[in-house]
């Protein structure tokens, strides 16, 4: 038999050869190496529990989550959220010029301790603290925000509502960090007792701010947060005049300790505060039960309210949108069925 010359030995040997390239690396690594910067929001001291959406979310993406807080006296902050269940460290930031949220201040401080850090990703909730904060850090970053999620499937993808929630769009983003704002209503708060984190001082670079707080008028109020109330009565159009508003909503409201809320059409016609907007361009409430008077259900509106547990609806036309996504409906007047409910619920 004859041997194998050498030549035709190393075409044999080559010819078996395939190219190797980097394998892909599996999801269940990935979230090992995912770190999570969790943005939590403070005022005057309180901890906003409806920030710890955020954290709730890191948890999802796998990896360690921690959380960073700003502002004056913080440390005492800092010391309660580090009792929240799921995170592994608070970072704070003792500075009262951070205290307003100002995004000229708030980003650049930010961004050194994602670097220092090495955070693949950033969360904040869709709030007007994120929404304003976030996309500054993502242009000083070079990189694109996703916003508005309201789930994760894995570590670099994300899906959002589009169109006014008529659309869900899932993303998936190459970049590093991720810079993403989350839906409050979308994912639970989490508990604020249970969790044992450190805390640890930030970095906080003082960089000038070109931007100077003037004042603020803020409407205050003992009802409940709109934007985390288990419970919320909405007005519309439909009521006509600030007047009837008034005399209509709080009592319902008082009478099953809800927050109030309104429709754009009435918060444009002068009606209510716009701080009580509901929808697209207002707040979004996912609360157990929705009870809206006079609001036909235009789909901005309903963009803001349609993860709500129990949606319950008056209006005297039966056709009205709003009843197309209502639990329950009642048609009639409200000027008649409001008082109604309202004493039945008093006497009760």
């Amino acid at each position: 038999m004859a041997l194998p010359t050498r030549s035709g030995v190393l075409r044999h040997v080559t010819s078996c050869l395939r190219p190797v390239g980097p394998r892909p690396l599996s999801q269940a690594y990935l979230r090992r190496l995912a770190s999570t910067l969790a943005i939590l929001e403070q005022r005057e001291g309180k901890l906003n529990m409806s920030s710890l959406a955020s954290v709730s979310a890191g948890q999802k993406i796998g990896g360690p989550v921690h959380g960073i807080l700003a502002g004056s006296n913080i440390k005492t902050v800092a010391d309660e959220a580090a009792k929240v269940e799921g995170l592994e460290k608070i970072i704070f930031v003792e500075n009262g010029d951070y205290d307003k949220g100002l995004p000229e201040n708030w980003a650049p401080m930010l961004i050194e301790n994602i670097k220092k850090g090495g955070y693949t990703h950033v969360l904040a909730g869709h709030s007007a603290f994120g929404k304003n904060l976030m996309p500054r850090v993502a242009a000083l970053m070079d990189v694109q925000q996703v916003s508005d999620i309201t789930d994760i499937q894995s570590e670099d993808t994300f899906v959002r509502p589009i169109y006014a929630g008529n659309a869900i769009l899932t993303v998936q983003s190459e970049d590093s960090p991720k810079i993403v704002t989350v839906r409050g209503t979308a994912f639970p708060s989490g508990a604020a007792e249970g969790g044992s984190a450190s805390v640890e001082e930030g970095v906080d670079p003082k960089a000038p701010c070109p931007t100077t707080w003037v004042s603020e008028d803020l409407a205050k109020s003992d009802r409940p947060e709109l934007a985390s109330a288990e419970r919320v009565v909405s007005g519309g159009r439909g009521l006509k005049s600030k007047e009837e508003f008034e005399r209509l909503i709080p009592p319902l409201a008082d009478a099953l300790g809800a927050a109030i809320g309104a429709s754009r059409a009435a918060v444009d016609s002068g009606f209510a505060d716009n701080s009580l907007q509901v929808g697209q361009t207002g707040k979004n409430v996912a609360p157990q039960l929705y009870l809206c008077a006079g609001i036909s259900g235009a789909i901005q509106h309903l963009a803001g309210m349609k993860d709500s547990k129990v949606i319950a609806a008056i209006n005297k036309d039966a056709d009205a949108p709003i009843f197309q996504v209502a639990d329950v409906g009642l048609v009639g007047d409200l000027f008649e069925k409001v008082p109604e409910m309202t004493e039945k619920l008093k006497s009760s």
